[in-house]
């Protein structure tokens, strides 16, 4: 193989491939499915994993930060809050909605590959576990233990069956991340102005912006990340035979 053909194809020429295609139909169908279930109860448990990495994130910036995390929450309404002490407060506060957005697009990312697929389950699993003892409320250690099980299913069917499922299942869980990040954002920050929301205490740290200010900012590099994982993901396809 021609040492040229591995570098990185960032004007995506001679796009589409198999692979590449596959992808692109792939992503279609799971915001097509994500679209037409968003109002039903199957949807819940995602709409529930988006709110888990969104205080997730929360809680990582304010370790990262020499904070301390006492708790986190996750309530059946979408709702959630993460409890810290110390750190960075206004790294902090754009953590929740800008990270979550960031998993959706690693998520996306590593369901290219067979082994960064598996890499991200294995790192998703831990996530869970950690959380899970971290979990202040009933609702967030019945999602990580729904999902564990969930993640352990889709294991054993990966290893002892024909049913090989967890690439669309991580790509799945990447897509509804991006997507209810942007939802939430519009829905929390833009439309409703909840005066309790992250954007309205940044505003109060920053100043220099409103709290829509904040939200509409947060939501177009949400959205950034979304079409940004579409691109890479591209990108990573094109060199794959």
């Amino acid at each position: 193989m021609d040492f040229l053909d591995l570098r990185p194809n960032w004007e995506l020429r001679r796009c589409c491939n198999h692979n590449q295609v596959i992808f692109l139909i792939s992503t279609a169908v799971c915001i097509f499915v994500i679209l037409v279930l968003w109002r039903t109860v199957l949807m819940t448990p995602f709409k529930l994993i988006t709110v888990f990495l969104h205080e997730m994130s929360h809680a990582l910036a304010c370790l990262l930060t020499c904070g301390k995390v006492e708790g986190i929450k996750v309530h059946a309404d979408e709702g959630g809050v993460t409890q810290t002490r110390g750190g960075v407060y206004w790294l902090i506060l754009p953590a929740g909605y800008l990270g979550s957005s960031f998993w959706g697009m690693v998520l996306t990312l590593a369901s290219t590959k067979e082994l960064t697929t598996q890499i991200a389950a294995g790192c998703f699993v831990v996530a869970l576990i950690v959380v899970l003892f971290l979990a202040k409320n009933w609702t967030l250690r019945g999602l990580c233990l729904g999902f564990l099980f969930f993640f352990g299913v889709i294991w054993y069917l990966q290893v002892t069956t024909v049913f090989r499922i967890q690439r669309e299942v991580i790509l799945f869980t990447g897509v509804m991340n991006s997507l209810f990040s942007v939802y939430d954002i519009y829905d929390d920050l833009i439309s409703r102005r909840i005066n309790s929301s992250d954007a309205e205490k940044f505003a109060e740290e920053c100043p220099c912006c409103t709290g829509c200010g904040w939200g509409v900012i947060w939501g177009i590099l949400s959205f950034v990340y979304l079409c940004g994982a579409v691109y890479l993901a591209l990108v990573v396809l094109a060199n794959q035979p």
